[in-house]
Protein backbone atom coordinates (compact mmCIF):
# COMPACT_ATOMS: atom_id res chain seq x y z
CA UNK A 1 0.00 0.00 0.00
CA UNK A 2 2.60 2.53 0.81
CA UNK A 3 4.29 1.66 -2.75
CA UNK A 4 1.03 2.89 -4.52
CA UNK A 5 0.93 5.76 -2.43
CA UNK A 6 4.43 6.98 -2.78
CA UNK A 7 3.64 6.45 -7.08
CA UNK A 8 0.44 7.92 -6.97
CA UNK A 9 2.53 11.00 -5.13
CA UNK A 10 5.06 10.91 -7.50
CA UNK A 11 2.38 11.35 -10.59
CA UNK A 12 0.51 14.25 -9.02
CA UNK A 13 3.39 16.31 -8.06
CA UNK A 14 5.93 14.75 -11.15
CA UNK A 15 4.47 17.13 -13.32
CA UNK A 16 5.11 20.59 -12.09
CA UNK A 17 8.66 20.58 -12.60
CA UNK A 18 11.29 22.68 -14.56
CA UNK A 19 13.38 21.16 -17.54
CA UNK A 20 17.09 21.24 -17.14
CA UNK A 21 18.38 24.84 -17.37
CA UNK A 22 15.31 26.83 -17.41
CA UNK A 23 15.07 29.18 -14.88
CA UNK A 24 11.35 30.75 -14.18
CA UNK A 25 11.67 34.54 -14.62
CA UNK A 26 11.56 36.57 -11.52
CA UNK A 27 9.96 39.83 -10.48
CA UNK A 28 6.81 38.19 -12.47
CA UNK A 29 3.70 40.74 -11.96
CA UNK A 30 0.45 38.63 -12.29
CA UNK A 31 -1.82 41.66 -12.99
CA UNK A 32 0.12 42.60 -15.58
CA UNK A 33 -0.19 39.20 -17.20
CA UNK A 34 -3.53 38.61 -16.88
CA UNK A 35 -6.03 39.05 -20.14
CA UNK A 36 -5.78 37.60 -23.61
CA UNK A 37 -2.45 36.05 -25.25
CA UNK A 38 -2.11 35.17 -28.70
CA UNK A 39 0.08 31.89 -29.32
CA UNK A 40 2.64 32.70 -32.22
CA UNK A 41 4.28 28.97 -31.94
CA UNK A 42 4.29 25.47 -30.30
CA UNK A 43 5.49 22.29 -30.21
CA UNK A 44 2.79 19.75 -31.22
CA UNK A 45 0.72 17.90 -28.65
CA UNK A 46 -2.55 16.18 -29.37
CA UNK A 47 -4.69 18.68 -27.35
CA UNK A 48 -3.98 21.31 -29.71
CA UNK A 49 -3.06 19.28 -32.75
CA UNK A 50 -5.29 20.78 -36.32
CA UNK A 51 -6.21 23.77 -34.08
CA UNK A 52 -5.68 27.67 -35.71
CA UNK A 53 -6.21 31.12 -34.27
CA UNK A 54 -4.88 29.63 -30.76
CA UNK A 55 -5.72 31.93 -27.68
CA UNK A 56 -4.97 31.70 -23.82
CA UNK A 57 -7.24 33.70 -21.44
CA UNK A 58 -5.94 34.18 -17.88
CA UNK A 59 -8.06 35.66 -15.60
CA UNK A 60 -8.41 36.05 -11.36
CA UNK A 61 -10.35 33.06 -9.55
CA UNK A 62 -12.22 33.75 -6.93
CA UNK A 63 -9.96 31.25 -4.48
CA UNK A 64 -6.45 33.16 -5.53
CA UNK A 65 -6.19 31.21 -8.28
CA UNK A 66 -5.96 31.89 -12.07
CA UNK A 67 -8.83 30.88 -14.90
CA UNK A 68 -7.19 29.32 -17.56
CA UNK A 69 -9.04 29.46 -21.04
CA UNK A 70 -7.59 28.24 -24.19
CA UNK A 71 -9.45 28.27 -27.17
CA UNK A 72 -8.58 27.25 -30.82
CA UNK A 73 -10.70 26.84 -34.30
CA UNK A 74 -10.54 23.54 -35.58
CA UNK A 75 -11.17 24.38 -39.42
CA UNK A 76 -11.63 20.30 -39.95
CA UNK A 77 -14.62 20.28 -37.83
CA UNK A 78 -15.42 23.80 -38.21
CA UNK A 79 -15.71 24.73 -34.78
CA UNK A 80 -13.84 26.76 -31.95
CA UNK A 81 -12.64 24.23 -29.15
CA UNK A 82 -12.51 25.63 -25.74
CA UNK A 83 -10.29 24.39 -22.60
CA UNK A 84 -10.54 25.37 -19.43
CA UNK A 85 -8.66 25.20 -16.70
CA UNK A 86 -7.22 26.62 -13.61
CA UNK A 87 -3.29 27.23 -12.26
CA UNK A 88 -1.60 28.17 -9.13
CA UNK A 89 1.85 29.74 -8.34
CA UNK A 90 4.03 26.66 -7.46
CA UNK A 91 6.19 28.75 -5.14
CA UNK A 92 6.03 32.32 -4.71
CA UNK A 93 3.54 34.72 -6.78
CA UNK A 94 6.48 36.84 -8.24
CA UNK A 95 8.31 33.87 -10.49
CA UNK A 96 6.76 32.39 -13.56
CA UNK A 97 6.59 29.27 -12.68
CA UNK A 98 2.95 27.93 -12.03
CA UNK A 99 0.90 24.83 -12.17
CA UNK A 100 -2.04 24.41 -13.98
CA UNK A 101 -4.60 21.69 -13.93
CA UNK A 102 -7.11 21.14 -16.85
CA UNK A 103 -8.24 17.90 -14.94
CA UNK A 104 -8.84 16.97 -11.75
CA UNK A 105 -6.30 16.69 -8.92
CA UNK A 106 -3.12 16.70 -12.27
CA UNK A 107 -1.30 19.40 -12.91
CA UNK A 108 1.73 20.33 -15.29
CA UNK A 109 4.29 22.97 -14.93
CA UNK A 110 4.08 25.70 -16.53
CA UNK A 111 6.91 28.00 -16.70
CA UNK A 112 7.11 31.35 -17.86
CA UNK A 113 11.22 31.35 -18.54
CA UNK A 114 11.32 34.80 -21.20
CA UNK A 115 9.27 37.69 -20.76
CA UNK A 116 8.31 41.54 -21.92
CA UNK A 117 9.23 42.63 -18.48
CA UNK A 118 8.51 46.26 -19.69
CA UNK A 119 4.79 45.62 -21.43
CA UNK A 120 4.13 42.62 -21.10
CA UNK A 121 3.70 42.00 -24.70
CA UNK A 122 5.52 38.47 -25.33
CA UNK A 123 6.23 35.20 -23.44
CA UNK A 124 8.25 32.34 -24.04
CA UNK A 125 6.66 29.86 -21.91
CA UNK A 126 7.27 25.69 -21.40
CA UNK A 127 6.31 22.38 -19.68
CA UNK A 128 7.45 19.99 -17.23
CA UNK A 129 10.27 18.84 -20.19
CA UNK A 130 11.59 20.37 -23.31
CA UNK A 131 8.73 18.71 -25.57
CA UNK A 132 6.05 21.73 -24.33
CA UNK A 133 7.02 25.04 -25.58
CA UNK A 134 4.51 28.65 -26.37
CA UNK A 135 5.82 31.38 -27.93
CA UNK A 136 3.08 33.97 -26.27
CA UNK A 137 2.07 37.24 -27.63
CA UNK A 138 -0.72 40.30 -26.93
CA UNK A 139 -1.32 40.41 -30.85
CA UNK A 140 -1.22 37.67 -33.32
CA UNK A 141 1.27 38.88 -35.27
CA UNK A 142 4.89 39.07 -34.26
CA UNK A 143 7.89 41.16 -34.88
CA UNK A 144 10.19 39.04 -36.56
CA UNK A 145 12.91 40.37 -34.67
CA UNK A 146 11.25 39.34 -31.24
CA UNK A 147 10.16 35.81 -32.68
CA UNK A 148 13.78 35.21 -33.85
CA UNK A 149 15.22 35.88 -30.97
CA UNK A 150 12.78 33.92 -28.55
CA UNK A 151 12.90 31.12 -31.00
CA UNK A 152 17.35 31.40 -30.36
CA UNK A 153 16.93 31.31 -26.64
CA UNK A 154 14.86 28.24 -26.74
CA UNK A 155 17.24 26.39 -29.45
CA UNK A 156 20.07 27.75 -27.18
CA UNK A 157 18.19 25.84 -23.92
CA UNK A 158 17.63 22.61 -25.77
CA UNK A 159 14.00 22.83 -27.13
CA UNK A 160 13.94 21.18 -30.74
CA UNK A 161 13.04 24.44 -32.12
CA UNK A 162 12.62 22.92 -35.82
CA UNK A 163 9.75 21.36 -34.88
CA UNK A 164 7.94 24.20 -34.07
CA UNK A 165 4.43 25.16 -35.74
CA UNK A 166 3.37 28.59 -36.68
CA UNK A 167 0.10 29.37 -35.46
CA UNK A 168 -2.41 30.95 -38.35
CA UNK A 169 -4.48 33.66 -36.93
CA UNK A 170 -6.74 34.37 -40.27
Amino acid sequence: MKKILLVLVLLLTGCVGIPENVKPVDNFKLEKYLGKWYEIARLDHRFERGLSRITADYSLRDDGGVRVLNRGYSAKENEWKEAEGKAYFVKGADQGHLKVSFFGPFYGSYVVFELDHENYQYSLVCGPDKSYLWILSRTPEMKKDVKDALVAKASSLGFDTSKLIFVDHR
